[in-house]
């Protein structure tokens, strides 16, 4: 396989999208990866959408980071610009999509869905398509993605728990008989391959087997039913020029000369959501990325500048973070001090009183912030989010605006009395105040794609380079809601 390196080559890239949400994406890209990789290729993963975990089972298998590509949060050049940077010296790429084909921001199957990126990236698209009780009908279904939206590049399908071998011949015969795009193989009914879940998706490899389940039982089953060769084949596009020189210059030209920090970034089980752009973002921008763990490091790395809270499952792993009083206490004198903290959804609810679980139990945490968050038996929030920046964000001047994702089980009580940051734009149209401050930390239960306005990184770079110089940057004494545990 040629890779990408130089002028003209070419790389095998598609996207792998699903007829609707359960279609079987996550299991055909996994085994799809899986197959190139074990052929000796270097594979590219992605995902469409603001999804975390699927992209931490791609990692798991592919060896290389999986990026997120996301129309509305990042734009169509920030997409581009992702991917061109990210497949650089790969032989394949798979980006595995959102939902269904069409199902994006709004009902249009404009930004956000699978459809829009694609066409973007100008890509092909396999189509997914769940094949239980179903085979002539199955055309029918095709038929109308191909003519749905013309302008996307419908190469081929793949067909999901399928029956027998009979049962695959109706279904080929049916869609190749009435549909333009070629069938590539399927997957048979197989239990052993289905994917553990949990309440915010599927289930990080860590909690699982260490890597995606039945990653080995996948590669097997794509190698014996699916046109691998096919696809490899079907998806070869030119692998330069994707970006414009123009759009490719980079956030630190755009954002002004890097501050050398050193920023924690919590990682572990419990706090494990992050955008691996925003990681690169924080990098380009001049911070040395230090990782650490609530749950195990009894304090901060040495010299930390200003310190990253992401999401995951802090509820899950409560008694543990509770356990470490010494982090909790480091982490609180920390934020006291007016040194940066930026923390998000499972950050945040660290950064509070305590935490209520599924059982009603009561575990403390840092301590922070007034709230207390408690864990509901059903989704609390859920949909894309345009933030506007208020007078008090530590990190964004007012006015300016960045996208993100909202998406827990959680609510904060009692109701948090904070200095808000935020104006969180729904996608109902609604706005309400968000986005806590206390001195220089920033908590919120939205999660931010930098990509989407890289001066929020900057501004956080800045202000712990600031404050790490004796700077107190724009500290927020309004209301002192430190407790000590």
């Amino acid at each position: 396989m040629a890779r990408q390196t130089e002028e003209g080559m070419t790389i095998s890239a598609c996207v792998i999208a699903g007829a609707s949400s359960g279609a079987g994406k996550t299991t055909v890209s996994v085994g799809l990866m899986a197959a190139l990789k074990r052929r000796g290729l270097t594979v590219q993963p992605f995902k469409a959408g603001p999804d975390y975990i699927d992209p931490s089972h791609h990692a798991a298998v592919c060896a290389r980071p999986s990026y997120n590509l996301d129309t509305w949060m990042m734009g169509n050049k920030g997409v581009k610009r992702v991917f061109q940077r990210a497949i650089s010296g790969a032989d394949a790429a798979v980006v595995e999509g959102v939902m269904g084909l069409f199902d994006g921001k709004d009902g249009r199957a404009g930004e956000g869905s699978t459809a829009h990126l694609a066409k973007v990236l100008n890509l092909g698209v396999i189509l997914v398509v769940d094949a239980r009780s179903m085979a002539g009908s199955a055309a029918a279904l095709v038929y109308g993605f191909e003519r749905f939206d013309r302008e996307v590049n419908l190469i081929g399908v793949i067909f999901n728990r399928v029956g027998s071998e009979r049962h695959f011949r109706m279904l080929k015969e049916a869609v190749e008989g009435r549909c333009g795009a070629k069938v590539l193989g399927y997957l048979p009914k197989d239990e052993d391959v289905t994917m553990p879940e949990r309440h915010l998706g599927l289930m990080m490899p860590s909690q699982s087997s260490g890597e995606a389940p039945g990653v080995e039982r996948l590669a097997d089953l794509a190698e014996k039913y699916l046109d691998i060769k096919g696809i490899l084949e079907m998806s070869r596009v030119k692998a330069t020029g994707i970006l414009s020189r123009r759009d490719s210059v980079s956030f630190a030209a755009v954002i002004g000369k890097p501050h050398m920090v050193r920023i924690a970034v919590a990682l572990d089980d419990a706090f494990c959501f992050y955008y691996r752009e925003n990681l690169d973002i924080l990098e380009e921008l001049g911070a040395e990325i230090a990782f650490f763990s609530p749950l195990s490091d009894r304090g901060l790395p040495a010299d930390t500048d200003g310190v990253y809270l992401g999401g995951g499952y802090p509820e899950l792993h409560a008694p543990v973070l509770e356990a470490n009083k010494s982090l909790r206490r480091e982490l609180r004198d920390f934020a006291r001090s007016g040194r940066p903290v930026y923390a998000e959804c499972g950050g945040l609810m660290y950064l509070g009183r305590g935490i209520v679980d599924a059982g009603g139990r009561r575990f403390r945490m840092a301590g922070l912030f007034p709230w207390t968050s408690r864990m509901l038996s059903r989704r609390r929030s859920l949909g894309y989010r345009e933030v506007t920046a208020g007078e008090g964000c530590p990190f964004l001047e007012a006015g300016q605006r960045i996208r993100g994702h909202e998406f827990h089980y959680s609510e904060m009580t009692p109701s948090p009395g904070t200095a808000r940051a935020y104006m969180i734009k729904g996608g109902d149209g609604s706005k309400e105040p968000e986005g806590y401050v206390y001195r220089n930390t920033l908590a919120s239960y939205v999660h931010l794609h930098f990509a989407s306005n890289p001066e929020f990184a900057g501004g956080f770079v800045r202000m712990c380079g600031m404050t790490a110089a004796g700077g107190r940057g724009r500290i927020n004494d309004k209301e002192a809601f430190c407790e000590e545990h």
